[in-house]
């Protein structure tokens, strides 16, 4: 019923005097179109609760819930109460969660990275202690609840919370040489990890790694503030080809004191992008990659006799894609996922790594696992079996039988599940219905009960002259590929329109997907696009996910080759419509689609007229080891592949208008990137319009005004360049 009154209020849309334009101020200044969301929730693992965190004018709270019936239990904790701190931040539970580890003051250091101050709140005895008087990373219980272990200054320290006492693990720490405990940058961002350090099951134990980046080569960045004198970043940053960190794997014994280390000089370990404890408080499991990320190693150690075996090994032509949730059960057999058989399935192998069967199967993909029941027997995961667009949860016997779908609607769906996995919170949207939260039974898929739903933010955006997303496919002489395109509402199949093609591209990614509209992802703004008579069209080519190994990773050491190949070619297929001028054609992307829009109008210079590129890499060269090289191999290994793809080398092909923009403080995708695209231009005398952010990072935001500011800019020159000869002409004048 509810799907059906969101699509109602759509539908019924032309009925209203809608007068009302998008404009820039409402997605980026009014959050006119922001949605209502669940704020910090939080599964518990005692009983069918959850929790959610919010915050008032009286300080932030914490509310425990009844997944069953969606009632408050109590509010657990009120920031009123805490002495000195009204407001917090962060928060999470000990495993029996009677206590919370509370953070405030949190200060960002990378995407994942944050430092601050940290308290243990006692919620029986309503007692709060600060952790260190330090600004800490990281702060974590031991399972037991008696122990918090933390990283400050790149070393490690256990404190122990009867006796207060701290114990200090490493004592080598030093920032841009030792870290102990906590990634790297380019762990942090390419395995999507900070902590480095685990404990074991009995709170006997905590294993860590030690980063030795003292040979990685320094990155800087100038810090323009509002100072007299700029100050300077300065941090390890590995290029493609560069030196990584060495690293060494430690064994810190609670009980005894002592410190050592395992030795994994047996085995091919460049990488150790994981380090997991197995129900056995004295089994480890370790995750090793050699640096071409093709040949990854399950090694199983023992912290008794300290043996390390062999546990599963993992190959493939390509790459390997690590995998995120390796789920050990009671027994030590384990889930895991893998694309062996051409596309990403579940499997199950035995304590000794043989495999027992494969779970799901199909040319489809599992894209999420959410957990096993061991009462049950049964396996809960999303995946594309509705097209892979889409997101389904289903349920699926270990044995592979019995498969049950649970959520109801096509669409985007994914669920947070209960810690007994008999209820789940599925979110849902789709290209037509805003994001709605709804609870579910998990052993029969009924749906319960909504908790949350955008019904008021769907009767708003009737008041506007709202264009659909369309979606299809398109065919090129190089395959078949998913496509959306947004018309304008008053859309005249007679009349000649200009075209703007958004794209990301990057390996693995997907931008055609049935979800619902984001500002991040610049839904909004397309639409405004379409109200100044564009229309907007995105596809996603070669190289991009979901849709099976072979064409996901087609582009291995070829990035941008294939890529490129299929938006020139979806272009021109796109121009031959009759409602196109293939005369107008332009093309955007941010960071990889900044490197596609950027090739797209030297390699493409015949076929699009203007280009948007922000923040851009424009030479895989000057891009980090970790993620360059899976794709690439080294540039030593692979020269061709760099330089037969990257716009740097084919700047003097540039014909039609192109804007280039980045922030300084990219930490991630630096200016350099954009400095190398500019020299080349310059010394090909290409006319093209360059803008600077400064100390904005990779997502350009911070500061007033400054998304604001970003897309007037991209506006204005989409005008200029693809709009009608009058509209040119005014923003000349302009």
């Amino acid at each position: 019923m509810r799907i059906l009154l969101i699509f109602l209020l759509l539908l019924i849309q032309p009925l209203h005097a809608q007068n009302k334009d998008i404009t820039l101020e409402d997605i980026w200044v009014n959050n006119t179109f922001g949605t209502e969301s669940l704020q910090s929730f939080h599964s518990m693992k005692n009983g069918d609760f959850y929790t959610i965190l919010n915050h008032n004018s009286f300080g932030t709270y914490l509310d425990k819930y009844d997944y069953r019936t969606l009632e408050k239990v109590e509010t657990l904790v009120l920031g009123k109460d805490l002495e000195g701190l009204k407001y917090f931040e962060d928060y999470t539970f000990s495993d029996d969660e009677t206590k919370l580890i509370i953070g405030v003051n949190l200060e960002s250091i990378y995407r994942r990275s944050k430092k601050g101050k940290y308290y243990v709140y006692d919620l029986q005895s309503k007692s709060l202690e600060l952790i260190s008087d330090q600004n800490i990373q990281e702060p974590t219980f031991s399972p037991d609840g008696k122990f918090v272990a933390y990283v400050y200054l790149n070393n490690l320290y256990v404190k122990d919370l009867s006796s207060k006492e701290v114990k200090q693990v490493t004592s080598d720490g030093e920032i841009n040489k030792i870290i102990n405990g906590i990634t790297d940058w380019v762990y942090e961002e390419e395995f999507s990890i900070v902590k480095a350090f685990e404990w074991n099951s009995d709170s006997s134990k905590i294993v860590f790694i030690r980063f030795d980046e003292t040979e990685v080569p320094e990155f800087s960045m100038d810090v323009y503030g509002k100072g007299l004198y700029p100050s300077q970043q300065v941090f390890k940053y590995p290029k493609a080809g560069e030196i990584n960190s060495e690293l060494e794997l430690h064994l810190f014994d609670l009980d005894s004191g002592t410190l050592s280390e395992i030795d994994l000089s047996g085995f091919e370990n460049y990488y150790i992008p994981r380090i997991q404890w197995t129900q056995d408080p004295d089994k480890l499991v370790i995750t090793t990659l050699n640096r071409h990320q093709n040949n990854l190693n399950l090694i199983s150690f023992d912290a008794q006799s300290k043996n390390l075996s062999l546990l599963m090994n993992e190959k493939d032509e390509a790459y390997v894609d690590e995998n995120y949730k390796l789920t050990f059960l009671d027994d030590n057999s384990f889930i895991w996922e893998s694309e062996r058989d051409g596309f990403n399935h579940l499997y199950h192998f035995n304590s000794e790594g043989e495999l027992k069967n494969q779970i799901t199967s199909g040319n489809w993909e599992v894209t999420q696992y959410y957990g096993f029941d061991k009462k049950s027997n049964k396996v809960f995961y999303q995946s594309t079996e509705e097209g892979s667009i889409n997101r389904s949860i289903y349920s699926i016997n270990i044995n592979g039988k019995k498969k049950k779908k649970l959520s109801k609607y096509i669409g985007i769906n994914s669920a947070a599940f209960s810690n007994s996995l008999n209820y789940f919170v599925n979110t849902y949207s789709s290209a037509t219905n805003p994001t709605s939260y709804t609870l579910f039974d998990a052993k029969t898929g009924n749906e319960i009960k909504e908790i949350k739903n955008n019904l008021n933010l769907a009767e708003r955006l009737t008041e506007y002259n709202l264009p659909v997303k369309e979606f299809s496919t398109i065919k090129t002489k190089n395959g078949e590929f998913n496509m959306w395109m947004i018309k304008p509402v008053d859309f005249d199949p007679n009349k000649k329109y200009p075209l703007l093609m958004f794209q990301y591209s990057g390996p693995g990614s997907q931008s055609v997907a049935n979800r619902w509209n984001n500002a991040w992802r610049h839904d909004y703004w397309h639409m405004m696009l379409t109200q100044k008579d564009y229309i907007v069209a995105c596809v996603d080519g070669r190289g991009t996910g979901y849709k099976g190994r072979d064409f996901k990773k087609v582009t291995y050491k070829e990035l941008g080759k294939y890529e490129i190949e299929d938006q020139i070619e979806s272009a021109k297929e796109l121009g031959k419509r009759a409602y196109i001028d293939e005369n107008r054609i332009g093309i955007w992307g941010w960071s990889y689609g900044g490197f596609m829009s950027s090739l797209a109008i030297t390699k493409g210079a015949d076929v699009f007229k203007m280009a948007i590129a922000v923040a851009p890499v424009t030479n895989w060269r000057y891009y980090d080891t970790v993620y360059t090289e899976r794709y690439m191999q080294t540039p030593q290994e692979n020269a061709s592949g760099y330089d037969e793809n990257s716009p740097v080398n084919f700047a003097d092909m540039l014909e039609g208008d192109y804007l280039l923009i980045h922030g300084t403080g990219d930490d991630n995708v630096h200016v350099q990137n954009a400095m190398q695209m500019v020299n080349a231009l310059v010394e090909a005398n290409k006319e093209f319009d360059y803008f600077i952010y400064p100390d904005r990072a990779h997502g350009i935001y911070k500061g007033k005004n400054t998304r604001l500011h970003l897309f007037k800019k991209m506006t204005t020159f989409i005008d200029r360049s693809l709009g009608e000869p009058s509209q040119q002409k005014q923003n000349i004048i302009d």
